[in-house]
């Protein structure tokens, strides 16, 4: 009865609405450098030791970061090297920093800051106004190989919006966004990979949205037979296909009377 009556007061981080998760994945050499940069309120399950007021003390906060960026973010990155598992990633340098701060535009940029001056103890910050910068740094065998990735990120925030640049030697910057758990992903797809990642969400896409269901139906409803419906689900397909890639290479107009004018056509067809 004393236990039940007298609960200890027990102190945790509310899990965040929405969380933003900036990365950069570059394999060189027999090393793959991975950089990441996470809102320091997703991390939870942390005594962030305070200052008077409230604000970080940075020089106490400093020695837990590295068991924290394991836990949190080696923890729940899964990389392969082909169909090799990559584990006990080594943690190269850690960083607080403002919620301002800009370095993560450039993988050169992100690097420099990460490896570089430690933010200063007189900063007053609170825990909920800082990012955790982390170097990850993983041994492979070529930096050749075929790298693949599943980030579960999805525990960090109720919302999770992932954005990845992966810089395989000798080759364009390939950007990725993801919202969730996006699964396994291949970052350099042969194309057989990224064609059936276009299906996936393409599927899901038609699948998220009632306007589109409900104008399938309302081209379905006039056929008995199967073989009728293929031409009409195909067209259906296909211009929407052609929409899609419109919208990619800005042929549509960006005015802002345009998407609702859409949405009226779409509800006018439905009718």
């Amino acid at each position: 009865m004393a236990l039940a009556l007298s609960p200890p007061c027990l102190v945790a981080h509310d899990v965040p609405v929405d969380a933003t998760i900036q990365a950069f994945v570059k394999p060189a050499g027999r090393q793959l450098d991975v950089l990441v940069r996470v809102p320091l309120k997703s991390i939870r399950d942390v005594d962030f030791p305070e200052r008077e007021r409230g604000y970080l003390d940075l020089e106490k906060l400093d020695p837990l970061l590295p068991d924290a960026a394991t836990i949190w973010i080696g923890r729940l990155t899964d990389i392969y090297e082909g169909e090799t598992l990559l584990t006990n990633p080594r943690v190269a340098a850690t960083q607080i920093s403002l919620e301002s701060d800009k370095s993560f535009a450039s993988y050169e940029e992100a690097l420099a800051h990460v490896t570089g001056r430690k933010l200063a103890n007189s900063v007053n910050v609170f825990w909920n106004q800082v990012t955790l910068d982390v170097l990850l740094a993983y041994p492979i065998q070529s930096d050749r190989s075929e790298i693949s990735i599943h980030p579960r990120f999805d525990r960090l925030a109720a919302r999770v919006v992932t954005v990845l640049r992966f810089l395989p030697p000798g080759g364009a910057v390939r950007a990725y966004e993801f919202v969730g758990d996006p699964g396994l992903v291949h970052l350099d797809p042969r194309w057989h990979q990224a064609a059936g990642r276009f299906i996936e969400l393409g599927f899901f896409h038609i699948l998220d949205g009632t306007d589109h269901l409900l104008f399938l139906l309302c081209l379905v409803i006039p056929f008995r037979r199967f073989r009728a419906l293929i031409p009409v689900v195909t067209a259906f397909t296909v211009a929407h296909s052609i929409t899609l890639i419109a919208s990619a290479y800005d042929l549509a107009p960006g005015a802002l009377w345009f998407p609702p004018l859409i949405e009226t056509l779409i509800a006018i067809s439905i009718v």
